[in-house]
């Protein structure tokens, strides 16, 4: 049988077990509404009456009666659906999920610097035996994991670093491309714990391959992390399994906190930056050894995926899984392409985003527009963001001959501000100019003025930290600019709180597999645009790499300025897709911000 239909008939078991005992404790209720509604000349014994009344088509339906996947469709938002009655131990929560998330950040960031330094000694160590075997006279100290050697400060290492590291983003964002939005429509509909379980492997696999590399240094190649990073990208990457959190944080958080919801996650991401390195510091310095770091993340992993899979709650109720499985199986009976080798001649990487150009009854070009510009904004912001962090650090250690103490310090400090402004300055924003968290939500109505703010505020703030980094005349003044940089990280969840609101929850998981599917091509694109700036330009001024970047940060605050507040795709009910006619005045017009 089909995974699809065991878990469709698992749920639709649960769903009539639960109607039935709610039936039982209506039944008398049922009974005398019924009879009560039979002509007053006709005996209720009468086996030719009809079943029901006829006056009963005049009577408003009973919502509780009805189906509750469909009362699920139909509800507005009102928290996680179906889980009001549950005990807290079964409540989905973003409180659930965020202690198992911060260990995985704490690996995530803790080898961030280890893994930069490895692959730059390992290629160095590769690239100066090169040289003794071509020049007999060149003589040289083989160069182990961890080691300081100033003849890697070498431009020419430098660039074999950049395309190295541009290999891995490659390996990983492709397959990461093409598995992020499916994954994020998955879960849509068997849940987001089992999908999110199934993309953390591919780090733990990554973190293993790793270790293995940097444990027998000269005879295993480096180009092995390749493998690692394939593996990563068919689980989806980093960037799928944050999408998959947004995902699980929104099925538990109204639209009008959700942006403090993911800047939960956010600051929890960079919280764990902040800390993974100066864990990975301490502990490298009391080990003697840089390769305890990915035994702690190797651990951290698996802590994560073990903890997920048996303790957190599934945040996606099984009716509103039903809800996407039956969408789902409408849109393919209509669809012409019915055997999988039709769909696989027919497969488009890109069929993804049509998620973000809706069509169809409620939507409008305006809605359409701010789809773009919010998706387009966050991917650029994420390319940047992505793109550049190896980038910085190999800069800092050839311009200002950091280390990997002084480059764990810099992360740590740029990080610990970008957490107090997704912690600390965002929610209090939010708090002031939306006011207490209220038990009812409005549901989904657009983003707001709050919302578009932030995101240019930023940007601002990246653009000069940026400015910063490519003018930086000492290391003081490059930590300065990263902690102003950092404060733009403000704009992210911000970004992908705004997409979720202009769209009905059932699509929650296809609009974020679509972020997903363009922050994997970010991480194609961005860093073998970077990495080849930077190669060019490092032997004439390092910093123009930076100015480049600036000038995205430049587009990125003019098109802010195409957002409407007050755009939103109604709810559809099953069956009604985007062939309904176009209809622009179902929905608010939308304000200029």
């Amino acid at each position: 049988m089909d995974p699809e239909d065991v878990f469709a008939q698992e749920a639709q078991e649960e769903v009539l077990l639960s109607e039935e005992n709610n039936r039982r404790t209506r039944d008398s209720k049922i009974v005398n509404s019924a009879t009560s509604y039979a002509p007053e000349d006709q005996d209720p014994d009468d086996e030719s009456s009809p079943l029901i009344g006829q006056d009963e088509t005049r009577r408003p339906s009973n919502p509780r009666a009805t189906d509750s996947y469909i009362r699920a469709l139909n509800e507005p938002w009102a928290g996680s659906h179906g889980s009001r009655n549950k005990p807290w131990y079964r409540t989905p929560s973003i409180f659930w999920l965020l202690p198992a998330f911060f260990p995985f950040c704490v690996a995530f960031g803790g080898i961030i610097v280890p893994k930069t330094y490895l692959i730059l000694n390992l290629i160095c160590d590769r690239y100066l035996s090169d040289q003794a075997s071509k020049n007999p006279n060149f003589e040289y100290f083989p160069v182990m994991p961890g080691d300081d050697n100033p003849l890697c400060r070498d431009a020419h290492v430098q660039a074999l670093v950049a395309r190295f590291n541009l290999y891995i983003n490659l390996m990983s964002g492709i397959f990461s491309a093409i598995v992020s939005p499916q994954l994020g429509a998955l879960s849509d509909r068997i849940g987001r714990k089992k999908v999110l379980v199934c993309a953390s492997f591919g780090a733990f696999f990554s973190d293993i391959i790793t270790i293995i590399i940097g444990s027998n240094p000269g005879k295993v190649s480096v180009y092995w992390m390749l493998l690692g990073a394939l593996i990563d990208g068919l689980c989806g990457s980093f960037t799928a399994g944050m999408a998959l959190a947004f995902a699980y944080a929104a099925d538990c958080t109204s639209p009008e906190r959700r942006n403090v919801a993911f800047g939960y996650f956010h600051g929890t991401l960079f919280a764990g930056i902040a800390l993974g390195p100066l864990i990975a510091g301490k502990l490298i310095q009391v080990s003697g050894t840089v390769m305890i770091a990915f035994y702690v993340a190797l651990a951290c992993n698996a802590f994560f995926i073990i903890f997920i899979a048996l303790f957190v709650p599934e945040s996606l109720s099984k009716e509103r899984q039903l809800v996407a499985r039956e969408k789902r199986r409408v849109a393919q009976e209509a669809s012409p392409h019915k055997d999988w080798v039709a769909k696989l001649k027919n497969y488009n990487i890109f069929e993804p985003l049509w998620v973000l150009r809706p069509t169809g009854s409620g939507t409008s070009s305006s809605l359409r527009r701010n789809l773009f510009v919010l998706a387009a904004i966050d991917t650029m912001m994420f390319g940047v963001a992505m793109g550049t962090m190896q980038i910085i650090l190999i800069y800092a250690e050839f311009r200002f001959g950091w280390n990997a103490v002084a480059s764990s310090q810099f992360l740590s400090v740029a990080n610990i501000c970008r957490v107090t402004g997704l912690l600390v300055i965002l929610p209090t924003l939010t708090r002031i100019f939306r006011g207490r968290t209220r038990s009812q939500s409005a549901g989904h109505k657009g983003a707001d003025k709050l919302d578009v703010n932030i995101i240019r505020v930023a940007i601002i703030f990246d653009l000069l930290g940026y400015i910063g980094y490519a003018f930086a005349p000492t290391g003081a003044v490059m930590f300065l600019s990263g902690m102003i940089a950092s404060l733009g990280g403000m704009g992210s969840p911000t970004l992908q709180s705004a997409l979720t609101k202009h769209i009905p929850a059932d699509r929650t998981g296809q609009v974020l597999g679509a972020s997903g599917l363009l922050h994997a091509l970010a991480r194609i694109v961005a860093p073998t645009v970077f990495n080849a700036i930077y190669m060019g330009t490092v032997g004439i001024y390092a910093g123009i790499v930076f100015i480049c970047l600036a000038s995205i940060f430049v587009v990125s605050f003019i098109l802010s300025f195409v957002l409407k507040t007050g755009l939103f795709l109604p709810d559809s009910p099953v069956g009604v897709g985007d062939e309904a006619e176009e209809d622009e005045d179902l929905i608010p017009t939308g304000s200029d911000t």
